[in-house]
């Protein structure tokens, strides 16, 4: 390969990389770009989350039908790859199929026509400077490893992936800390509020005491007054510790990021690909945050469960007077009425619907066997407002 086509590959990745802030349309538009140019066919990334340190596929292109059913790509099953990347050992290299986990078995099955051919794949890790990232995956016709120079440029590659990569996460801790320093802004503000009307009632009630012998009507007034004022505080209070308070499953992060952090964990547990797609919804209150957060969690545990699916898609957008949530599937589906009763799911469906009542709006089921299922909270924008909507 010579040098001038090795820089037109590239600069084309440096574009497709930089032509999308999500992370999962600049690795898919990576794979596509590299595999057309050095005629390979199918491609697949696995990323590392951050957190937990589990793998989950971040993006594929082609996959052979052994590998599109979803059990061969959860992020928890054994790979060669991921153990020799884990111990810092994984360099780019050709992976015989008989050494790769995933497509083994398919060779000593009656399956070995669903590996479509693949024969070698190769595994190209992904760093920031010395932070792991992941793994690139990439492979071509049947017998056809990738030459030195090939693997170079994919190195080369897998770099320019990395800077990508740590340039998304390095935005979301930005927001996330601006979202920090909003709230402990508003710890302060909070602070300052009950100090102002801890204040007013104790000048209420030391009026009140001044009055009490001589002027009883005058006292009872302030101290009617210094009631409705401690009422008061007590309301902001419990209000603001609801919109402060930890440990909801959110961590910090705006309901964007926590959802996609939730379908990183679905990807990596199933291997059934979930993808969010948030719009601009503002700031919302940690409570609004919180309830909408659960309902995606519930509804994720639901098709685990249930929906033998393929596909997962999350959706967060804000539209006209409602903001709404949905969670839909491609899975099996159900007759209505089988959801109805006490069991797991019926009860999962049942806390959904309060969880979306407890805000103000709304939960819709819709569902058909093997047409999948869509579930969908809709929230009124000023039930969302109705409390800090900076929290």
């Amino acid at each position: 390969m010579n040098a001038e086509r090795e820089l037109g590959i590239v600069n084309a990745v440096a574009a497709a990389l930089n032509s999308s802030p999500d992370v999962r349309q600049a690795l898919e538009a990576t794979l596509s770009l590299v595999a057309e140019m050095l005629g390979l066919r199918t491609g697949w990334v696995w990323l590392m989350d951050q957190e937990t340190h589990h793998f989950y596929a971040a993006a594929e292109r082609e996959l052979p039908p052994y590998l599109q059913e979803r059990v061969r790509m959860a992020g928890r099953r054994r790979c060669w790859c991921i153990d020799d990347f884990r111990d810092g050992e994984l360099t780019p290299t050709n992976i015989d199929v008989i050494e790769c986990s995933r497509l083994e078995p398919a060779f000593h099955s009656k399956s070995a026509a669903l590996a479509a051919g693949l024969r070698y794949h190769a595994s190209i890790p992904l760093y920031f400077q010395d932070k792991p990232l992941g793994i690139m995956n990439l492979t071509g016709p049947e017998w056809r490893k990738l030459t030195p120079d090939e693997l170079q440029l994919l190195s080369t590659i897998a770099y320019q992936v990395g800077i990508a990569i740590e340039r998304a996460r390095l935005a979301e801790d930005a927001t996330r800390l601006a979202r920090a320093e909003e709230r402990t802004r508003l710890a302060r503000e909070i602070h300052d509020t009950l100090a102002q009307g801890l204040t007013a009632i104790a000048l209420n009630i030391e009026g009140a005491m001044h009055r009490m012998d001589k002027h009883p009507d005058q006292a009872r007034e302030r101290l009617t007054r210094a009631l409705a004022m401690a009422r008061e505080n007590l309301e902001d209070a419990r209000r603001s510790v609801l919109d402060l308070r930890g440990g909801t499953g959110l961590d910090g992060k705006p309901l964007a990021e926590a959802l996609n952090g939730l379908a990183r964990a679905f990807t990596s547990d199933t291997g059934v690909p979930a993808t969010v797609k948030a719009g601009n919804v503002g700031s919302l209150p940690l409570r609004t945050e919180m309830e909408l957060y659960r309902i995606a969690q519930e509804a994720l545990t639901n098709v685990r469960k249930h929906a033998h699916a393929h596909s997962v898609e999350i959706s967060l957008r804000r539209r006209g007077a409602a903001l709404t949530l949905s969670v839909r599937d491609d899975g099996r589906g159900f007759v209505r009425a089988t959801r109805t009763s006490t069991t797991d799911g019926g009860q999962g469906l049942i806390g959904m619907r309060e969880r979306a009542r407890l805000l103000g709006g709304q939960l819709r089921i819709s569902s058909a066997p093997e047409r999948g299922t869509a579930v969908i909270a809709r929230i009124p924008i000023d039930s969302a407002n109705s409390e800090k909507t900076d929290a």
